[in-house]
């Protein structure tokens, strides 16, 4: 497993949710790498950063990088959150390019209220590495997701123990319980 001071996390998208995100990433100390293919996402992303950051960006131990491709966000990624709509096709879309260029090791987390994510890994070369947040992107950027709160996590009956713990160790450092379930859906074959 990974040490907590050399978590590398990608988010893949720089709207509300990724830049939440990635500022409570960096505050916790993980290197963040954020993505979007839109760089007035990138922009707007990058300023807001600097802004609630300031000299902390520099001071935290941590650093924070702007790309705009899934290929580099994942390059050296531990662990990458996907931020794109809650629907099948978008979620289907984006576990697709990252289990094809993410590293064997990273762990693929998604936020998601409507999805299985059994049914989701299943559709990877890395059905043990892949996670779901049992929350919304609207819950997930705002209050729900603050200090304290409670994280749900959903896994399946065939997570690795280590690509769970990983994300537990995640959510614990941005100071967020986790409340871990397994999701009981057939997944459809591959």
């Amino acid at each position: 497993m990974t040490e907590p001071s050399e978590l590398t996390l990608a988010i893949i998208g720089a709207g509300p949710l990724g830049r939440s995100l990635a500022l409570r990433a960096v505050q916790a100390g993980v290197q963040v790498v954020l993505e979007d293919v839109m760089p007035s996402n990138l922009r707007h992303a990058q300023e807001q950063l600097r802004v609630a950051l300031g000299e902390a960006l520099h001071d935290s131990g941590s650093s924070v990088s702007f790309v705009s491709t899934v290929e580099d966000a994942v390059r050296q990624a531990d662990l990458a959150i996907d931020c794109v709509p809650d629907e099948l096709e978008s979620k289907l879309e984006i576990f697709s390019l990252l289990d094809r260029m993410a590293p064997p090791r990273t762990v693929l987390l998604t936020p998601t209220q409507a999805l299985s994510i059994a049914d989701l890994a299943s559709c990877t070369y890395r059905p043990e590495r892949c996670l779901a947040i049992g929350l919304g992107a609207q819950e997930l950027a705002g209050e729900a997701a603050a200090r304290g709160a409670v994280v749900p996590l959903k896994r399946t009956a065939n997570t690795d123990p280590a690509a769970q713990a990983l994300v537990v160790e995640f959510w614990s450092r941005l100071g967020c319980e986790v409340r871990v379930d397994t999701d009981r859906a057939v997944a459809f074959a591959r």
